[in-house]
């Protein structure tokens, strides 16, 4: 999706601050082959993203599973991506093994130069919407799930209504619906469906923050409560937020703010949950009433 988002920063104007950022280091990488698979308006070439395996995977699972998909099923993906030109479709149906193999390349030396260094920011957005979605099913069902989702998307009794300009219906059976966060889809909802197994890609929570530089301002009586930098990590704790995402954006080193959050946990107003690699943190309930009256 990333791959759109360079190419149409107007219609994504969230990711412009990334944009600026990984262009320079991008101009002039080969890509033509890979932004022909993946058009900025229409359909996808969905071998490119093949169905995650775990909660959480790593980028080297997901390149892995790339490189063994099966040759007939690439091919047969073209066929669905709108204005592919000849030569690339001939290319790849001539030698699909030498593509994939290409592209994956290709994609390692993007995720490098484009994505390696935001990753630890934008997989803590999209652990923490994983937990939250978690949650909601947890305590309101299935309409609690999708309440909030997407504005196109639906529980209705029994089944889940996208509204799309292609109309598609079909039972989950056995499988399920996948759902995956994701911070380059914004604003859309993006589907995935026969033969796979059908999977919504939909924007993550608190998307809008992404891309701040810093944390709001703590207010100043909180400051003189509890010391500026604590104040700082306490106000910057509204959404779960991982020690290597509030170092960067408070110019600290992770071992002092991880001495901070140590003695916010102690005092009980924040708390800490392991999602994944990382430990994510947020303010309780007595942190969050703490910083709505000093507000």
């Amino acid at each position: 999706m990333s791959l759109i988002v360079l190419r149409a920063p107007a219609a994504h104007s969230l990711h412009v601050p990334w944009v600026r950022e990984a262009l320079p280091r991008v101009i002039r990488m080969d890509l033509d082959e890979l932004f022909a698979l993946v058009p900025i308006q229409g359909a996808t070439a969905d071998f490119l993203t093949p169905t995650p395996s775990t909660p959480l995977p790593s980028f080297d699972d997901e390149l892995a599973a790339f490189r063994a998909t099966p040759h007939e099923r690439a091919v047969a993906d073209l066929a669905g991506v709108p204005g592919l030109p000849k030569s690339v479709a001939a290319r790849i149906r001539h030698d699909p093994a030498a593509a994939i193999d290409r592209l994956a390349d290709a994609l390692q030396r993007y995720w490098n130069a484009a994505l390696a260094g935001q990753w630890d920011r934008i997989r803590t957005l999209l652990e923490a919407d994983v937990r939250w979605r978690a949650q909601q099913m947890t305590t309101g069902g299935m309409a609690a799930l999708f309440e909030d989702l997407h504005e196109t998307v639906s529980w209705e009794a029994d089944r889940v209504r996208a509204a799309d300009a292609h109309e598609y219906a079909g039972s989950l059976g056995g499988e399920g619906l996948l759902l995956v966060p994701s911070v380059m889809s914004w604003p859309r909802v993006r589907k995935m469906i026969e033969p796979y197994q059908p999977q919504l890609t939909y924007p993550a929570r608190g998307i809008a923050t992404l891309w701040e530089p810093g944390t709001p301002a703590a207010p100043e009586s909180l400051a003189a409560l509890i010391g500026a930098t604590r104040a700082s990590i306490l106000t910057a704790l509204a959404d779960p937020t991982s020690t290597t995402v509030l170092a960067r954006r408070l110019s600290l080193s992770p071992s002092a703010v991880s001495q901070h959050l140590g003695i916010l946990r102690s005092a009980g107003l924040i708390v800490g949950s392991r999602s994944g690699h990382s430990i994510l943190y947020r303010r309780t309930r007595a942190g969050d009433q703490l910083t709505a009256s000093a507000a």
